[in-house]
């Protein structure tokens, strides 16, 4: 508890004396991009992905400063990683989600991991609504989150106020609980870097809970090469492709075919072995019939999951209209930004100037908010509690 004063009087006397220092330059008439600057470093200060004794109160004061500049002068916020939208994109209401941080945990725990997201309605929609679907079924166990991405944790706690646990924060909390039964669901999408983290992370709280299960990611094991396909990949393939062609307004994918559209799901990709599994969906469509879903790529790994190996794929199989959506748990940053953003490297930008597709739209929606895939976790879950 005293700690916990501590930290927010050093929070509360940061953010008056940065505040101070921004009014002061105004007041004197000062530089605008001085004082933007200032703040632009505040930002670059807790976009980082470690968490130290000072966090809380670089957070509160990098805030405090945002608040502190006139309109004119948050345009001018640039840095390394900072820019106005840091803190004045909307992305929704913070209010709706749940941290799900509180103790009280008891003996018996879920502790639901996810990579995060700072788009709080993608936060709601898809993390909140697995978490909400995993309490729901295990109405016994506490269900408690963490992020591993200590620069998204940031992000939420500086803009809205919103305290979410780190894997640390969440294991100790646990630990200081009593937690005697620790189940860790995953929301990552396959067996890669960020499970593997994960796995890390767990090796030091062994011998302080008494046991721990790990249940599988969302697609499952990874598999060998490209033709090793199993039921959960099954699940989300049929489950997302459906998805897709209601949310166009198509009956199935054979309907959406034959109006001479194309699907196209959108991985994050990765240099991890686990690459492969984005070649084991793209087989998955194919075992399935859908001939007119085709798998990409952000970082364009594995090979051939390009933007524009996907664009001539598509130009090949004739088809003329496009539907761009993510194959993500989440439909954050890389939905929002790299599929969907108005820059001309997004995904969206590059299939509009190929020149050759009557039309190219993209759905805003993660894995997660799909209620046939919050029941696989579900039953991962129950897989591992038995």
């Amino acid at each position: 508890m005293k700690k916990t004063v501590k930290t927010c009087l050093a929070a509360l006397l940061a953010a008056s004396m940065l505040v101070g220092g921004i009014a002061s330059a105004s007041a004197a008439g000062g530089d605008d991009q001085a004082a933007a600057d200032e703040v632009a470093k505040m930002i670059d200060a807790i976009y980082v992905q470690k968490r130290t004794d000072e966090t809380d109160a670089q957070c509160a004061a990098a805030k405090a400063g945002w608040d502190a500049l006139t309109d004119a002068q948050k345009e001018l916020v640039e840095g390394e990683n900072a820019d106005p939208d840091y803190f004045g994109r909307d992305t929704g209401d913070a209010k709706l989600d749940d941290p799900r941080n509180a103790d009280g945990i008891g003996e018996k725990e879920i502790l639901v991991v996810s990579f995060g997201t700072s788009f709080n309605d993608s936060r709601v929609q898809d993390i909140k609504s697995i978490e909400d679907a995993i309490a729901a079924a295990f109405p016994d166990w506490a269900v408690r989150r963490a992020f591993t991405a200590q620069i998204i944790i940031n992000h939420v706690q500086a803009r809205d106020g919103e305290f979410i646990d780190n894997m640390d924060q969440a294991l100790e909390r646990a630990v200081a609980n009593g937690v005697k039964e620790l189940v860790v669901q995953p929301t990552h999408l396959m067996h890669g870097a960020e499970y593997d983290e994960m796995m890390d992370a767990l090796k030091a709280y062994k011998g302080k809970i008494e046991k721990i299960s790990v249940a599988e990611p969302l697609l499952g094991e990874v598999g060998n090469d490209a033709t090793v396909i199993n039921a959960d990949k099954e699940a989300v393939a049929k489950a997302v492709v459906a998805d897709a062609a209601a949310d166009a307004g198509f009956a199935d994918a054979a309907a959406a075919k034959e109006a001479g559209t194309a699907i196209v799901l959108l991985g994050h990709g990765t240099a991890h072995v686990a690459k492969v599994t984005y070649h084991q969906m793209q087989t998955q469509m194919e075992k399935l019939g859908y001939d007119n879903v085709f798998v990409g790529t952000v970082e364009g790994e594995p090979e051939g999951t390009g933007c524009e190996e996907i664009i001539e794929a598509v130009k090949a199989g004739g088809y003329k209209n496009v539907i761009l959506r993510p194959l993500m748990v989440v439909a954050g940053d890389h939905a929002n930004n790299d599929m969907a953003g108005p820059d001309e490297d997004s995904w969206k930008s590059m299939f509009e100037a190929a020149g050759c597709f009557d039309s190219v739209t993209a759905q805003i929606a993660g894995l997660g908010s799909i209620e046939a895939v919050q029941n696989l976790y579900v039953a991962h879950t129950q897989a591992v509690i038995g």
